[in-house]
């Protein structure tokens, strides 16, 4: 300083002379030229310190306290020659040194590098690489700005507002990483990862909601790090990645679920005895995790996908009610095949009533209004095709049942039943077969036959009457009775 003084000195009182002398201006200047050399060599250690201000700070907050003076002392050398500029029209070479624009120019691109540099992975090298680069930049910026508001604020005068300007530097800094994120070919997960972190977790108490942070940060008055627009963009391409997902995995559920039906051993049964097969669990489940998922985000994302998830539940089951038909049919070609036919089909009409229920459940949960309600029934209706499904399976069974009943059924009131035949006790034992497999069907598919409606048959029929209890109506209708009205 005391070189440049003296040098800036003679130069001032040379121009004052005589402005017009160059030579004898430039014979000054040559003179002090390694006064420039000095005053650069000064700002590298200073940008140095200014780089590292995060870690100095915390082990010797007198040096950034020295950095810090000497460039108010060159800022305020810098304003006074503006002044003189003002009446005397002469700047000394050097100058305005400017160091206090280029601290905090300093400052910004040591955030963007601290920012920059937290990616540790790739998505060839780690799946949750998305997951670990962004808990890495939460944890850094938190650390940082608890570190600057209550540290470095004190080694900086005030009108430098370096809290402040440290805090807008970092939002700058974390908008321009989460845009470059959000321009990649992002996976599905990584979308809601990414989603989660700009709209939820930054503004939250992990982060700039931190106590520690308040009452200087302000969430209200931050931008979004996001725009609307890249916003909704990375919504529609996470809800048409997430419908192809969808109609594979509920493919891949059918198909494995089918692989099931032809199995040599019957199929499990609930704690009520009742047949069925896994499907139902695994898509809910499915259903359930892509729900929690999107419920992270926002409650509008989640009410999407919950149309989505019943739009494609919707289709789901015309296949799957073409896949029982097939089912039904390739056994009528083949009887013997599958072995445990029976059990699958009494499994499949039970699913359709779990499915039933496992979507009132879905609603119930994730609807919260009517509006949201009338959204989702406004899709096409899933009971009635699941209706369709146990309808045609329990025709399947009873079908089943006179299949094998018929050879035995023919032989009643011939001359071979006559002259003595076991056909009768066949029938029984069949049908009482039937009948225990036929218990394990849920209701409503499972209905208690209609009966008389008179407790004690008044019909002129014997056989009627003489049961003293209520009879089945088919029952009645094979002895023609109309007693009852």
């Amino acid at each position: 300083m005391d070189l440049e003084c003296s040098r800036d000195g003679l130069m001032y009182e040379q121009y004052r002379m005589d402005s017009g002398n160059t030579r004898d201006m430039t014979l000054i200047h040559g003179y002090f030229g390694s006064t420039q050399g000095l005053s650069d060599e000064l700002a590298k250690q200073l940008w140095m310190v200014l780089q590292r201000s995060l870690v100095t700070v915390r082990r010797d907050p007198t040096l950034l306290v020295s950095v810090v003076r000497i460039i108010e002392r060159e800022e305020k050398i810098d304003r006074r020659i503006l002044d003189r500029k003002k009446q005397t029209g002469f700047v000394p070479p050097g100058r305005p040194k400017n160091w206090k624009e280029k601290m905090f120019t300093i400052l910004e691109r040591t955030v963007t590098t601290r920012i920059e540099g937290t990616q540790a992975d790739t998505r060839e090298s780690d799946k949750m690489w998305l997951v670990r680069h962004l808990e890495i930049i939460r944890k850094y910026v938190l650390d940082d700005l608890i570190v600057a508001k209550n540290l470095m604020v004190q080694c900086f005068p005030p009108h430098y507002e370096i809290f402040k300007n440290l805090l807008n530097m970092y939002h700058q800094a974390l908008s321009t990483r989460m845009q470059e994120l959000a321009s990649e070919d992002l996976e599905a997960n990584e979308i809601v990862s990414l989603l989660t972190w700009v709209l939820n977790t930054y503004t939250s108490t992990e982060m700039m909601r931190n106590m520690e942070l308040a009452p200087e940060v302000d969430v209200g008055t931050l931008e979004p790090l996001l725009s609307p627009h890249v916003v909704s963009e990375l919504l529609d391409t996470y809800m048409s990645t997430l419908t192809s997902n969808i109609i594979a995995w509920l493919r891949k559920a059918l198909e494995t679920d089918k692989k099931d039906w032809v199995k040599e051993t019957e199929p499990e049964a609930d704690q009520d005895g009742y047949y069925q097969t896994t499907l139902p669990a695994i898509v809910f489940q499915m259903f359930e995790q892509n729900l929690q998922v999107a419920a992270q985000i926002s409650e509008d994302l989640k009410t999407k996908v919950l149309v989505l998830c019943l739009q494609q539940m919707n289709s789901f089951l015309s296949r799957y009610k073409d896949e029982a038909q097939l089912y039904k049919e390739e056994h009528l070609r083949n009887r013997q095949h599958p072995h445990c036919y029976v059990q699958y089909m009494i499994a499949i009409i039970n699913n359709c009533q779990t499915f039933k229920e496992s979507i009132v459940s879905l609603k119930r949960k994730y609807l919260k209004n009517e509006v949201e309600e009338g959204v989702s029934l406004s899709q096409p209706s899933m009971d009635g095709i699941l209706d369709a499904i146990a309808k045609e399976g329990c025709s399947g069974l009873l079908e089943e049942v006179f299949l094998d009943l018929e050879q035995h059924l023919n032989e009643l009131m011939t001359k071979k039943w006559l002259l003595g035949s076991n056909a009768v006790d066949i029938i029984c034992v069949t049908v009482e077969d039937y009948f225990n497999d036929f218990a394990k069907i849920k209701k409503p598919y499972k209905k208690p036959p209609p009966t008389c409606p008179a407790r004690l048959c008044t019909a002129p029929v014997p056989a009627l009457r003489s049961t003293g209890k209520p009879l089945s109506l088919a029952t009645c209708a094979a002895f023609s009775c109309t007693a009852c009205p």
